[in-house]
């Protein structure tokens, strides 16, 4: 950046020394020419002086201008037209000057005038090189490999025009006419490069075209002041050079002129289309809307309101209305300039002549309705357009487009509202399977916490006594379940035990889980007999567990003083006994209904208490149904037969032993270490 700035302070100054010497130099030789003396200075400086100034001037332009990429087509246009209204203003200010000395000699002295001519020819150029460069940006505007390479011959051959000024080496006439034909035809060629206006919107083009027409005028006052200027002082000096000699200076007016006539002509000719281009650019941009909807809209809503806005603009339609099915069948109605009453009045009014498939989401067509509202009086609207809208070749709703005027959609219109709707479907296909994806993850965080809560809520160690051992095991499913197992000691010879699986799976069993939890703790401790304690505990669940919600419990109380175990099953899976005097496992015969199915008073009636005898050897095994539903791979479940099989040729063993024989076995039959319910499961062995 401060390189540039240093580059366009020294050109221009460069630029300013050469042409106080290029004044003071041709003023030297005009002045020797008229007395007939010998030049102080070589007659070739004003030539060479000149040449510097054009050389600085585009160098300054160069990194002034072209390198600028904010500029934009109007301030490229803007630029030339205040560097021309700048040169124009100091030239009018000179002939100011020139006016308010009348008829005095100065304005009469040649050298006077050429000094005036020098200061209008410096202001010219200025002008031709600022609007040089500009036009190199219109022109290079989408360039390609040709147009760059095209460009650069026709700037070398400008400098070798340049050159030839300067050194004034004579050629033959061949020579320069080929040169001067290759020049103009490769100018001709460059100026044909318009694509810069198709760019251009309503409010630009008129815009483009007083600034083009202002321009020119520029140019043609000063091609007219030098010209005057210049053939006032030829008539005095034979030595001086003057602008129409100068055969670069030629070249460069007649390439800008060329361009600018080029650019206006073009502009005027396309102003009739600059409605069409923008409402094209209005299309590509609605449709850029629908397509990045997924990743600007909060909701689904949002898609549908873009898609309406979108394809009112891009047809001009005076209202619409989106009718969309739901997931549960239910009809859902976005509305544009329309109530929802004069959509009703145009359906029944369809339906009453008998127009199927046209506005309700069966249909997979657009269709043009227009016809069938001419007989409609209760509404302004005389044209009517529906478009299906599909998610996965299925028709989810359908877009309603209207005008007051009769037939006032064409081919045209149809087409681009069918590409909007065809690609609204998408987004909102794309939208669901993003929500779905963030269900997904949010679900699958779920299921961590609760997993996490789950674990946290199982003991970390179990009461142990020395009439019996206690042995637990747990292992979760991907989706989380709430078996719970627990132990507390009420007293020196009593201990409760309790296992249960709470219905549902997630979040939601975890938290139902911990509920059991502390009913378990607070309750136990009192010592209630098995049954007072399921109808207590039912108490207090129906408060916390919705409907259709359940926890299968079975609560046991070990009494070692008097050899017995009192227990109450509600609804889990029955206990699995060995007797050790038998030689025989069985489940106990016993009745229980679920914790919170029965939410009345009379839950106590559909529990029972229990009780048994146990005898050093005797096993009990608890379980949740995790175990007895275990399939293998062809679908045969695990059942009670083989855990009580188990447990009969295990039974000698310590009930940790027992325990892993129990899931060993288990693992072996599903054929699989992936469970589909939680497997949990105590073993108690008596001593």
């Amino acid at each position: 950046m401060f390189k540039t700035k240093a580059i366009i302070r020294l050109t221009s100054l460069f630029a300013a020394i050469s042409w106080i010497i290029l004044v003071f130099a041709d003023i030297t030789v005009l002045f020797s020419d008229m007395k007939a003396l010998p030049p102080d200075v070589p007659v070739w400086l004003p030539r060479v002086m000149l040449d510097l100034y054009v050389v600085s001037l585009f160098y300054y332009y160069k990194f002034r201008i072209e390198r600028d990429e904010g500029l934009n087509f109007t301030d490229l246009l803007w630029k030339v037209f205040a560097t021309g209204l700048i040169a124009t203003v100091i030239s009018l200010s000179v002939r100011l000057v020139l006016f308010l000395l009348g008829s005095t000699k100065l304005p009469n002295n040649v050298l006077f005038i050429d000094f005036v001519y020098q200061i209008n020819l410096a202001l010219f150029i200025n002008f031709l090189l600022a609007a040089f460069t500009c036009w190199k940006r219109l022109i290079l505007y989408q360039k390609s490999k040709w147009l760059i390479r095209a460009w650069l011959v026709f700037e070398f051959m400008l400098l070798g025009i340049l050159l030839y000024d300067s050194i004034h080496v004579a050629l033959s006439e061949a020579i320069s006419t080929i040169a001067i034909v290759l020049t103009s035809l490769l100018g001709l060629v460059l100026s044909a490069n318009m694509r810069w206006v198709a760019y251009l919107n309503f409010k630009q083009k008129w815009t483009s075209l007083l600034l083009l027409l202002l321009s020119i005028f520029y140019l043609v006052y000063f091609l007219y002041s030098v010209t005057i200027w210049s053939d006032q002082i030829t008539q005095q000096s034979v030595t001086f050079v003057s602008f129409q000699s100068h055969v670069f200076n030629i070249a460069l007016l007649a390439f800008v002129l060329t361009y600018m006539s080029f650019s206006f002509l073009v502009v005027l000719f396309n102003l009739p289309t600059s409605s069409v281009f923008e409402q094209k650019l209005e299309e590509v941009v609605n449709f850029q809307r629908i397509s990045q909807s997924i990743q600007t809209a909060q909701s689904e809503e949002s898609v549908y309101n873009i898609l309406l806005e979108s394809s009112v603009s891009s047809v001009f339609a005076d209202a619409a209305w989106l009718e969309i099915k739901g997931a549960a069948n239910e009809q859902r109605l976005f509305t544009y300039q329309i109530t929802e009453k004069e959509t009703k009045e145009i359906h029944a009014h369809l339906e009453k002549h008998k127009i199927k498939g046209a506005l309700d989401q069966s249909s997979d067509k657009t269709k043009n309705l227009s016809k069938h509202l001419s007989s409609l009086k209760s509404t302004r609207f005389r044209s009517l357009l529906a478009f299906p809208i599909k998610v996965k070749d299925e028709t989810i709703g359908t877009l309603a487009l209207l005008k007051e005027l009769p037939e006032g959609f064409n081919k045209e219109m149809t087409r681009i509202v069918s590409a909007f709707a065809n690609q609204a479907g998408i987004s909102i296909e794309n939208f669901r399977l993003m929500e779905e994806a963030f269900q997904n993850a949010r679900y699958k965080e779920e299921l961590k916490i609760a997993k996490t809560v789950q674990q946290s809520l199982l003991p970390t160690r179990l009461e142990q006594d020395a009439d019996f051992e206690i042995s637990a095991f747990s292992a979760s499913a991907d989706e989380v379940g709430g078996d719970y197992y627990d132990t507390l000691r009420i007293s020196d010879h009593e201990i409760a035990l309790i296992i249960a699986d709470v219905s549902g799976k997630g979040t939601t069993a975890a938290f139902h889980m911990s509920q059991m939890k502390g009913i378990f703790h607070s309750l136990a401790q009192l010592g209630p007999n098995p049954r007072d304690f399921m109808a207590k505990a039912n108490k207090a669940l129906v408060f916390c567990l919705e409907r259709g919600s359940f926890i299968s419990a079975t609560y046991f109380v070990i009494n070692t003083e008097s050899k017995k175990v009192f227990y109450s099953r509600a609804g889990h899976c029955p206990v699995l006994l060995f007797k050790a005097s038998k030689q025989k496992s069985e489940f106990l015969k016993d009745k229980g209904t679920a914790l919170g199915m029965v939410r009345s008073h009379d839950y106590r009636n559909f529990v029972e208490d229990n009780e048994f005898t146990y005898e050093p050897g005797d096993v009990m095994i608890l379980y949740t149904d995790g175990i007895t539903e275990a399939k293998n791979n062809k679908g045969e479940e695990f059942g009670n037969e083989r855990l009580a099989e188990v447990l009969q040729n295990n039974a000698e063993k310590s009930s940790k032993e027992i325990e892993e024989s129990v899931i060993s076995t288990l693992y072996k039959f599903s054929g699989s270490e992936d469970i589909n319910d939680d497997y949990t499961s105590m073993t108690v062995k008596f001593r």
